[in-house]
């Protein structure tokens, strides 16, 4: 009966320890399974403007690369970006797009008018 008990508790301890590894890669492994995002962009589609210089900020989470119509901007650590630019008179489309190491890619189009 003893060495039936000892069994199942070396089976019980053995199974909370890989649940515990799988749960941990699971938690670990979060930014890869989820992604590059573009997220808290101050800017909203669709909105008019009275200048014509605008300060565009942002987060973009796990990327690597950060491109601002086509023209690479930069990002701290944590993702965030800062950039000004100037409006045309009448309809602007401003097209944010982030790229992670994976290759994965997240894009934003915001359309303007000033």
């Amino acid at each position: 009966m003893v060495r039936n008990d000892k069994k199942i508790l070396q089976i019980v301890i053995l199974s909370a320890f890989f649940l515990l590894i799988a749960i941990y890669s699971i938690f670990r492994s979060h930014y890869l399974i989820v992604g590059v995002q573009i997220k808290d962009v101050n800017i909203q589609d669709g909105s008019k403007l009275n200048t014509n210089v605008v300060e565009l900020t942002g987060n973009a989470k796990n990327a690597i690369d950060l491109t601002l119509n086509g023209r690479e901007i930069s990002i701290n650590q944590n993702g965030d970006f800062n950039e000004t630019f100037a409006l045309l008179p009448g309809y602007n489309i401003i097209n944010i797009t982030a790229k992670d190491k994976f290759g994965y890619v997240d894009e934003k189009n915001y359309r303007l008018i000033y």
